[in-house]
């Protein structure tokens, strides 16, 4: 064993002393960022399988990452393992080119794990939720280590969009499991590895899902040692949590907003949802048939009270599944509140033989208190015109599980309180109303079975002229506004709160969590 010489040691206690003396400070050591990453509405607790979720990305990609993802802002798609793309002049090849990157267990990342993952994503057997978003892809080649070569039956505006959202997953690691077996085996919440600035290395069943820094990492190793993601089924106790510093991140409402913006120990960090939040009508219910009871639910609701009492002001009323000024005719219907019009038209309708005061269940995943609070107010407005709504709200695989069943229980969910991206890719709205995404396929929960909805999204999608894209979506928009496959209300900003110790965070009020481009190898927290 080596030992300091007693000269050395007088020299280095000196230094030290010189260094205290100047006001200088060592370097902070690496620590542990804890957060509330899967509360609210961009979260999925629970949720550790990226081809399921559709929510939760804000987590799931500090350990997982995507061929190509969106920008900090959801202006543009970045690459992330793609370190370029090309897309041919008739929109049907797409050929990435891809980073050196390795998996968590050090085995490299190539063109067959990504190749071996498309196939996953295109195949439903998985609990893909991604499958139906991904027809338009007829074949996956791999022509070497470093190209994926995508090709398309046919021009896809949101091929992009999807991609984002398609994690890449390991070859060697999964490809032993049977389609049919993955969606729930247990590799996902005990041993999962991606490419990410972070290892998963510990989930404490309904605690918390710990994560190290992947030291390898082929930009840098990451600031943080650890980032822990904390489990909180009442988003009210995320927020103490915060306030009491045991986390430094989380979800807040907008009612929350106030308090965390006159406090200088944190950051209030607020965006667009692009999320229009809406009633949706279980088309399979016979209640909802005729256009006028539909028509009734839009008149009878006032939309700018709720916006201005219960979101300060800080959502837009929609008339269709959009609000940007350039995908929103004119001449659309605003639905203005009514509610003597609302009578009417159930009046007309036959409203008492067809239901009349009978309950309807309101399934909601949302459980945060602002959206209690929005359900009550909608809840007593339908009931002042004869609409006796009961809201029902579960945590959001409850949810899936009741609304994505083939041969679901309708008496469950009469109606939604629920809410889909509009943004950044206005084809986003497709999986929600395209009939062709009805469960199993897709995500169109309401079962909406409309020709000329269907038909205008299949246009707006494969319209390979951007310029003409959007004239396509304003046409989705007065189906959408005329027919009422969904009652539709708003859509409202988004905020989170961080810890004014933590540096270079970035956190953006995405839908479904995102993805986008966060650099958590960069995030730091003050000692």
């Amino acid at each position: 064993m080596n030992t300091l010489s007693r000269l050395s040691a007088i020299a280095i206690a000196a230094m030290m002393a010189t260094t205290v003396a100047s006001g200088l400070t060592r370097p902070a050591q690496a620590a542990t960022l804890s957060g509330g990453f899967d509360v609210g509405p961009g979260g999925f607790q629970g949720n550790f399988n990226p081809l399921a979720a559709t929510a939760g990305f804000t987590w799931l990609s500090i350990y997982f990452e995507p061929l190509v993802t969106y920008d900090a802002k959801l202006q543009k798609p970045v690459g992330v393992l793609a370190s370029s793309y090309e897309v041919s002049p008739d929109q049907l090849t797409y050929t990435f080119k891809l980073v050196d990157a390795k998996w968590h267990d050090g085995k490299p990342f190539t063109a067959k794990d990504a190749k071996f993952t498309m196939e996953l994503a295109k195949n439903a057997k998985t609990g893909s939720v991604l499958a139906a978003r991904l027809t338009p892809v007829s074949s996956v080649e791999a022509p070497d280590e470093h190209t994926l070569v995508l090709k398309l039956s046919a021009p896809s505006a949101s091929l992009m969009d999807t991609l984002t959202k398609v994690m890449m997953l390991p070859e060697h690691a999964l490809a032993a499991i049977p389609a049919d077996q993955l969606a729930k085996n247990p590799w996902w919440s005990t041993s999962p590895i991606g490419t990410g600035a972070f290892k998963f290395t510990k989930y404490v069943n309904d605690q918390y899902v710990e994560l190290a820094a992947n030291t390898d990492y082929r930009s840098g190793k990451p600031a943080l040692e650890k980032i822990i993601n904390r489990y909180f089924a009442d988003p009210a106790a995320a927020i103490a949590a915060l306030r009491a510093g045991e986390i430094q991140f989380t979800y807040v409402d907008s009612n929350e907003v106030p308090t965390f913006k006159e406090d200088k120990s944190f950051r209030v960090i607020e965006g667009n949802s692009f999320v229009v939040n809406y009633l949706g009508f279980n088309h399979e219910s016979p209640i909802w048939k005729d256009l006028r009871v539909r028509q009734a639910v839009m008149h009878a609701i006032n939309r700018d009270a709720i916006i201005q009492s219960l979101y300060g002001g800080a959502a837009k009323p929609a008339n269709c599944a959009y609000v940007a000024d350039q995908l929103v005719p004119k001449d659309i219907d605003p639905y203005a509140y009514d509610p003597e019009k609302a009578k009417a038209l159930l009046k007309e309708a036959g409203w008492d033989q067809i239901n009349g005061g009978k309950p309807i269940t309101l399934l909601t995943y949302y459980t945060t208190p602002l959206a209690t609070n929005v359900l009550a107010a909608v809840q007593a407005m339908l009931a002042q015109v004869g609409i006796n709504v009961v809201p029902r709200a579960v945590d959001a695989p409850t949810y899936n599980s009741i609304v994505l069943k083939p041969d679901a229980d309708i008496s469950q969910f009469q109606l939604v309180y629920a809410g889909l991206q509009n943004g950044p890719d206005a084809g986003s709205i497709n999986v929600g109303l395209n009939e062709k995404q009805i469960p199993p396929a897709g995500p169109n929960v309401v079962r909406a079975r409309m020709p000329d909805l269907t038909a205008a999204l299949d246009a707006a999608l494969g319209e390979p002229d951007a310029a003409k894209r959007d004239g396509r979506y304003q046409q989705v928009c007065k189906v959408m506004n005329s027919q009422l496959p969904w009652g539709t209300l708003w859509v409202a900003n988004r905020y989170g709160v961080v810890s004014t110790k933590v540096k270079d965070f970035v956190w953006t009020p995405a839908p479904g969590g995102g993805p986008y481009q966060a650099d958590p190898q960069r995030w730091s927290i003050a000692e």
